[in-house]
């Protein structure tokens, strides 16, 4: 059949279906154009504050105050990350793995940081 929709490149999934220009996976909710993820198998696109893509061993900046979670410490806006990793499985949104001197290890979302 020539009109067989793709499998989802996120989790793989056969069961996809198209709503307008996109794509949707009803198992992993993942939502694509055609063609935009061609060429790219197990590669994830992430982006910063202002769109440019991210990559293994990028530095970001903080664009904005971060309270760590089961501290009293900040990462204050301006803070440069070096060599982050990025995430394939972030369900919870944390797609930045890095260490920050000062604060040690930790997650970042990329919607608050832009690259160098």
């Amino acid at each position: 059949m020539s009109d067989q929709l793709p499998a989802c490149p996120q989790c793989h999934s056969e069961y996809t279906y198209q709503d307008a220009d996109l794509f949707i996976c009803p198992e992993c909710a993942n939502e694509w154009k055609e063609n935009e993820n061609l060429g790219q198998d197990d590669q994830i696109i992430i982006k910063d504050a202002n769109g440019n893509v991210l990559a293994d061993g990028d530095s970001v900046t903080v664009i904005k105050d971060l309270k760590i979670k089961g501290s009293s410490s900040v990462v204050k806006v301006g803070t440069k990350v070096k060599s982050i990793r990025l995430v394939a499985d972030a369900s919870d949104g944390h797609n930045i793995d890095c260490k920050i001197d000062g604060i040690g290890a930790m997650k970042l979302k990329s919607e608050f940081v832009k690259k160098v």
